[in-house]
């Protein structure tokens, strides 16, 4: 159990370090990108920076899902990277079809990537409905 929760801990980490510093470029090449292509001033723009930001989300996502496939094979969890990029992704998104699982000695570390997983999307969800009101389609007042 101890070995679950110190690894769980140390690539929930890297996950949260991942996406601290994906979030903080993607703002960064938002706020270019809005200003260069003055994207805010029509709805074509505002749809294009809504793109960019959601492929910059899933990219940040597809990062840490793979850092937890790469550990689930490191540990002979998984016999290949395929199986656990399948697993990782289904237990990140809390999705869980049940199909693979791991061996009860694995099984707390796949729960940690749940939980993980879940604070991380609901992370990416304040941040694009934060981005959507700034410089996207959907202005504060217009729609609700």
């Amino acid at each position: 159990m101890a070995l679950n929760l110190g690894l769980g801990t140390i690539v929930i980490s890297l996950t949260v370090l991942i996406h601290t510093i994906s979030l903080i470029l993607l703002t960064r090449v938002m706020r270019n990108l809005i200003r260069w292509l003055r994207l805010q001033r029509h709805g074509f723009g505002q749809t294009i920076a809504m793109l960019v930001t959601v492929l910059g989300l899933f990219g940040a996502h597809t990062l840490e899902v793979w850092l937890w496939a790469i550990v689930y094979v490191a540990i002979g969890a998984h016999g290949n990277l395929e199986e656990a990029l399948y697993f990782s992704t289904t237990t990140f998104s809390t999705l869980g079809y049940g199909d693979l699982v791991l061996s009860p000695e694995w099984r707390l570390l796949g729960a940690l990537e749940g939980i993980g997983g879940f604070i991380l999307i609901g992370w990416s969800t304040a941040y694009l409905v934060a981005a959507s009101t700034r410089h996207g389609p959907f202005r504060i007042g217009e729609h609700f």
